[in-house]
């Protein structure tokens, strides 16, 4: 049994990574005979399948340490597609809350990355799943943003900065991304596509934008937003991942 996510050894070459544990239910009740596997610290496990193929449903945590755990747990149970399913704030003013953004690169503004590729090494995602994801919200008819986004391992020192000692350098680091054109900022992209190059995972991720910072769009209280868009993306993307592998068109 793995060491964190609690896992035995089950056939499942797919998993779908939310960052919340209480967001894992949602996602499991849309594969077919979902089961709970185990909750243990940050990790929340169902298994189910999508079109007869094994899929774990995994929660992260917040942040690249427990989100690196769980892609290298899972890894060597046998994963080999993994996709994040998160959440994120805007930072280009075309992007609104409720927007999906589908993350084909991040900015390593993390520690978790540097432990396993030197900084000149770039966080990109797998090309075939940023395609089903693309594809995906498409069908949808969904609002959708593909491109770069920031990974940090402080949330108030983006969202509180002037209360930082180094608040100058976070200041001066958040207008560079935005001339940069990055699209969104979160917390575990940059390891999640780093662990997984080195251990070979197809991994992607597909978000949903809850505010935007920097234009001050804020949440409204009376219309939430859900991450069902995001959920729906993210199955619907994986099914066709799935049916690409069955038909040879990709490989695993």
């Amino acid at each position: 049994m793995s060491m964190h996510i609690k896992i035995n050894s089950v056939n499942a070459k797919y998993a779908l990574l939310p960052g919340d544990p209480g967001r894992c239910s949602a996602i499991a009740d849309r594969l077919d005979m979902p089961q709970h596997l185990s909750f243990n610290r940050e990790y929340n496990s169902y298994f189910g399948y999508i079109d007869g193929e094994g899929v774990i449903v995994c929660s992260t945590g917040i942040g690249g340490p427990s989100a690196a755990i769980a892609v290298e747990e899972l890894a060597a149970a046998g994963v080999k597609t993994m996709l994040r399913i998160g959440t994120c704030g805007a930072m280009q003013p075309e992007i609104h809350g409720g927007d999906l953004i589908i993350a084909t690169a991040a900015y390593r503004h993390e520690g978790t990355s540097l432990h396993y590729a030197p900084i000149e090494y770039p966080a990109v995602a797998n090309i075939h799943v940023i395609n089903a994801l693309i594809a995906s919200a498409k069908e949808m008819n969904a609002v959708y943003h593909a491109g770069v986004v920031h990974s940090k391992d402080s949330f108030y020192g983006q969202h509180a900065p002037d209360f930082m000692p180094v608040a100058s350098e976070l200041k001066e680091n958040w207008r560079t991304m935005i001339k940069l054109g990055v699209l969104a900022s979160e917390m575990e992209c940059a390891a999640l596509f780093t662990v997984g190059a080195v251990r070979k995972i197809a991994c992607g991720a597909v978000l949903t934008a809850l505010w935007n910072q920097e234009s001050g769009e804020k949440i409204d209280e009376n219309t939430p937003i859900t991450s069902d868009s995001a959920i729906d993306c993210a199955v619907n993307a994986l099914r066709k991942l799935i049916f690409k592998m069955k038909a040879n068109e990709i490989q695993p």
